[in-house]
């Protein structure tokens, strides 16, 4: 059984870690999806423009190969508690398929590159291959109040975040958004608490260098990325 890509998404993330967790986290987190070749037919996109949100069914590839398990240990639980598989979102699953819900804000359908679509809330690296677009049906697809184990929201502790004027300045407004909202969710494993280590990701053209005090996220600097 093959599938071929249709599209690769883009955003300010080319690197795993720092990348919400989860869907809808950070709709300030821009991203845009590109056609491949094949697949540049504006008429393939006729009425998407009439749905706010859209499901992206998605390749882990570029997140490195791995083996699958029947159980793993998440590492927003601490990664000491062992969960099967199919009870979590890891990716290290017998295939290599990711869904997410991403919030549809620009269709531009006959561009140079072919259909563009810009979407926000995205938890894809960049770079990130893309299997299928289908439309969200919020009647169908739904239920606030459907039991979540220790991932629902009672379990999601905020972090309070710092960035100093002048890393902010580094930043577009959005982009901005984005990286705090990043930051409030807390990147490191459940199993890091260590409150003089300071952590990095890339964001954009910066490494983003952060510590965890007190609950608050507290950025040191962000480095330019050598070109």
């Amino acid at each position: 059984m093959e599938y071929q890509p249709i599209a690769t998404i883009h955003n300010d993330f080319p690197t795993k870690f720092g990348l919400p967790r989860q869907s809808g986290l950070s709709e300030h987190l821009i991203s845009q999806i590109i056609m491949e070749e094949p697949y540049r037919n504006a008429d393939a996109f006729r009425g998407i423009e009439a749905f706010e949100y859209l499901w992206l069914i998605w390749c882990f590839d570029n997140m490195g190969k791995r083996e699958w398990s029947p159980t793993v240990r998440p590492p927003k639980l601490g990664g000491n508690k062992r969960m099967g598989v199919f009870a979590t979102r890891s990716p290290n699953r017998p295939n290599p398929i990711g869904l997410t819900r991403v919030k549809l804000l620009k269709a531009e359908l006959n561009t140079p590159k072919g259909p563009v679509l810009t979407v926000g809330g995205a938890d894809l690296m960049d770079g990130t291959l893309i299997l299928d677009i289908k439309p969200y049906l919020p009647y169908a697809d739904s239920v606030p109040d459907a039991a979540a184990g220790e991932y629902g929201p009672q379990y999601q502790q905020l972090l309070e975040v710092q960035i100093p004027d002048e890393v902010a300045a580094l930043f577009t407004e959005e982009q901005l958004s984005a990286l705090k909202e990043a930051l409030s969710f807390d990147p490191r494993p459940g199993y890091q608490s260590d409150p003089d280590r300071v952590y990095g990701f890339r964001y954009g053209s910066f490494d983003v260098r952060f510590k965890v005090v007190d609950q608050k996220a507290i950025v040191t600097e962000a480095v330019p990325l050598s070109k």
